[in-house]
């Protein structure tokens, strides 16, 4: 069974330990999903209710977006910087709600990389990225990697009908 979306709670509802630089915070109730969230090192001196509050604050924006949410999404312009540096969550963060990516594999490290503009990023840096849009959704349209700034048609496609809908 999916986990339910985090909701807001009192520190009776949940537990919170850190990890590095991270607060984890698990709902009494196994139904409802844990949160990861990326403090900084500060994490390691805050108090529960500060984590607390500030992952409620996180859950209530949430709402808020959801409430007032139009099907609109943000794409940064082609030649604009798409990602930036949050030194508080030490992460790189989107700066719309579109991601322009193209996937290699580095000889380097061994892996897959997801390279968006010049920044490279790990499978596990780009989930940290994603994870930030926990509990939305996403459609992914892989096209060659010289064609990422156009929107292509889409046809829909059962390949056990072996037919276009």
């Amino acid at each position: 069974m999916r986990n339910r979306k985090p909701r807001i709670a009192s520190l009776d509802e949940v537990i919170i330990s850190r990890i590095g630089d991270e607060a984890f915070i698990e709902h009494a109730d196994n139904n409802v999903a844990p949160t990861c969230l990326p403090l900084g090192p500060e994490v390691q001196a805050m108090s529960d209710q500060e984590i607390l509050d500030i992952y409620n604050r996180s859950i209530e924006e949430t709402q808020h977006y959801v409430a007032d949410y139009e099907n609109v999404v943000l794409e940064i312009p082609a030649g604009r910087p798409q990602l930036e540096y949050d030194v508080r969550q030490c992460q790189w963060t989107p700066r719309g709600q579109v991601l322009r990516c193209a996937i290699e594999q580095s000889t380097a490290h061994g892996g897959t990389i997801i390279r968006i503009d010049d920044q490279e990023l790990s499978t596990e840096e780009f989930g940290r990225l994603l994870g930030m849009f926990s509990g939305w959704g996403m459609r992914i349209s892989f096209v060659p990697e010289d064609l990422v700034c156009e929107h292509p048609d889409v046809e829909l496609y059962d390949p056990d009908e072996k037919m276009c809908h």
